[in-house]
């Protein structure tokens, strides 16, 4: 049966970068509530749409299309001893966003004359992605996850 809208989706999936080097790849199969829930990007899903269970889809992405453009107000440059410990490139901080409030999540990306660079982009911002996902199974959603608007894992429930 094709997928159509309220349909529980799983898929494998493999993702590259714009010089088709594999940076991420499932290693089980991800499930996603088809119809227009934000549980993939919306272009994948435009893309499965009418598909079967192993079918396959190639989608290129846009940075619009993905996780966005670098947004240079993201990118902040901190004292060292602003940090409680000893900072290395790759850690991570939550801090919060002063005008929204918000949760950001800052990765160290470069040290230098006492100072550390703090980026809360998302770390494929900003790139152009090749998606390829072969459709591994597709159900009936369940009417509690189309009231939640997500998929619910094997054991009743995930958010």
């Amino acid at each position: 049966m094709p997928i159509q809208k309220n349909d529980v989706v799983s898929l494998q999936y493999e993702m590259y970068d714009a010089d088709n080097q594999l940076i991420d790849k499932t290693e089980q199969a991800i499930s996603y509530l088809h119809g227009g829930y934000d549980g993939i990007f919306p272009l994948v899903e435009e893309a499965l749409h009418g598909k079967n269970a192993g079918d396959v889809v190639d989608v290129t992405l846009t940075p619009d299309d993905a996780f966005g453009e670098q947004d240079e107000e993201l990118i902040r440059i901190e004292d060292l001893e602003a940090f409680p410990v000893d900072v290395e490139v790759g850690m991570m901080f939550e801090a919060d966003d002063p005008e929204s409030g918000d949760v950001l999540i800052y990765r160290v990306t470069e040290i230098a004359d006492g100072k550390a660079v703090v980026d809360a982009n998302h770390p494929l911002a900003g790139m152009r992605l090749r998606f390829k996902a072969t459709v591994t199974d597709i159900r009936p959603a369940t009417h509690e996850e189309i009231e939640h608007g997500h998929a619910h894992g094997e054991h009743d429930h995930h958010h």
